[in-house]
């Protein structure tokens, strides 16, 4: 083969696996978005690579058309993916804010199965190109699919990794075009004597670079105006990270702390949550020397723990590092845990709950789970038989658990089911419930391995709601939160049966 020839081989076997990178960064952009903006990330994800691979199944499909001018094809198939995956965070962000509610689905819809139409009718093209080079077609399908996957395998990791924790989801867009772009442009300049109108290709590639840079300069700026248009305050921290989206506000005094777009927290309320988490069951247990703390990142519920003289030890497992250097190090955090995290008795391990429980040895007095809702499968094996069972483990002959379990009123079935998984380990089990105005009515599970006399609690730190005469009266539920769901079968939530987030999604897809 002449020299001439190697080269531009290489070249289509590199862009084949550029633009492979850019194509699965887009897909898992794709399906961050739809999970953060959309929720439920399970579903989000799974309609994100069903339409995704749809569309490249049609877009092969179509590029049987396409057997002259080869360069030309490729060069405008890329021009549209660098404009159209460029610029689809940052519309996303826009269509939420402004369009009528299910717009943004549309869209996110529509740009996914787009996106994915264009990369199908990307690779087919280049394997003609490297045919008609003068490559064998058995190799140059070969090569060009390999570079296509082990692309697709660096893309994945660029974007878990790099570019959602440290440039968002919008920058990132804008980024990944930009690549697109260069790919086509160089393409396009290395090909130049086999294009057609190259003039008009240029200049057309130049603006698409023009848009694309100003997006990457400016994009998140104007898209943070329209997230701004989501909260009800004023953002003031927002970051991405490997594991979140991290957003907090304020107004008035009143600060917010959301992930993935769920509330966690109003500090005008906040210790009423926190209170009813924390003392029950410090009240409990027979000594509060050694606490757990799964999730909790934030610092509010050690804040409740440390007021105990008693504690010695509080494990905070937080799987997120930034959520609990945020609670280190932003004012308006430290305001609310009272530097809680910074205690010498506090030990942070920023670890997946499930597997710590797996691999530890140490015994607890106290366990407090204070995690978020099981909204998605990461966070659903948090609610099942198989993880209280271990939390069971490792507590103590006389110690108890508290687990945040969300609301009876709103979802009644999903807080009833937990109580019932969590009393399938074997352990008893007392259920709790209280007003919290920025939340609503919210429930918790209080359990140990004897039987709870709530009259028999005493609650032995200062608190601001809490009182020992409403201890009893937190048990005490209505006929529309109670047990005796109609047509519901509470069964245990596992592993193998997680059917808790089906309940969890058809309970909230109203609020």
């Amino acid at each position: 083969m002449e020299a001439k020839a190697v080269r531009q081989s290489k070249l289509i076997y590199w862009a084949s696996g550029i633009v492979s990178i850019c194509g699965i960064i887009f897909e898992v952009l794709f399906g961050a978005l739809g999970s953060y903006i959309l929720g439920d990330g399970v579903k989000q994800y799974t309609l994100t690579i069903s339409l995704f691979l749809t569309g490249m199944g049609i877009g092969a499909s179509i590029s049987e058309r396409i057997m002259k001018n080869l360069i030309t094809a490729f060069v405008r198939v890329e021009f549209a993916v660098a404009l159209i995956g460029g610029f689809s965070s940052f519309l996303m962000f826009g269509i939420t804010a402004f369009a009528p509610e299910g717009s943004e689905a549309l869209f996110l819809y529509t740009v996914t199965f787009s996106i994915g139409a264009l990369t199908g009718v990307e690779l087919p093209i280049l394997i003609r190109k490297a045919n008609e080079i003068g490559v064998e077609l058995n190799r140059s399908t070969a090569r060009v699919l390999f570079s296509d996957y082990a692309g697709g395998l660096i893309g994945g990791l660029l974007f878990a990794f790099y570019l959602r924790p440290q440039m968002g989801m919008v920058k990132s867009a804008f980024i990944v075009g930009v690549i697109n772009l260069s790919v086509a442009l160089l393409i396009l300049w290395l090909f130049r004597k086999e294009i057609s109108y190259l003039k008009i290709h240029m200049v057309s590639g130049v603006l698409i670079g023009l848009l694309l840079i100003a997006g990457v300069l400016f994009g998140e700026e104007m898209a943070f105006s329209f997230e701004q248009k989501l909260y009800k305050d004023p953002i003031i921290h927002m970051e991405d990270t490997a594991y979140q989206r991290i957003v907090l506000t304020k107004e008035q005094g009143d600060t917010r702390l959301y992930l993935n777009g769920a509330l966690q927290f109003s500090s005008s309320d906040e210790y009423r949550y926190h209170e009813t988490l924390v003392h029950p069951a410090m009240a409990k247990a027979s000594s509060t020397e050694n606490v757990l703390l799964l999730g909790g990142g934030d610092g509010l519920a050690v804040r409740e723990i440390l007021k105990y003289k008693e504690v010695e030890s509080v494990t905070v497992v937080d799987l997120d590092p930034r959520m609990t250097e945020l609670a280190q190090t932003n004012f308006h955090l430290l305001q609310l845990n009272e530097d809680a995290l910074s205690d010498e008795r506090v030990n942070i391990l920023n670890r997946d709950a499930f597997k710590y429980l797996e691999q530890t040895d140490e015994m607890y007095d106290v366990v407090i789970v204070d995690l978020p809702d099981p909204n998605n499968e990461s966070l659903n094996k948090l609610y099942t038989w198989e993880f209280y069972s271990l939390i069971r483990n490792h507590l103590k002959s006389e110690g108890a658990i508290m687990v945040q379990a969300t609301s009876p009123v709103f979802a009644r079935a999903v807080y009833w089911t937990i109580s019932e998984t969590i009393a399938s380990t074997g352990l008893h089990t007392k259920n709790l419930h209280i007003d919290v105005p920025s939340f609503g009515n919210w429930g918790y599970v209080l359990a140990s391995r004897t039987p709870t006399s709530m009259e028999q609690l005493a609650i032995k730190a200062p608190t601001r709601y809490l009182t020992q005469d409403m201890l009893e009266a937190l048990t005490v539920f209505g006929k529309d939160e109670d047990k005796d769901i109609e047509g519901v079968e509470l069964k245990p939530n596992t592993l193998i049966d997680p059917h808790l987030i089906e309940k969890y999604e058809q309970a909230w897809k109203n609020y």
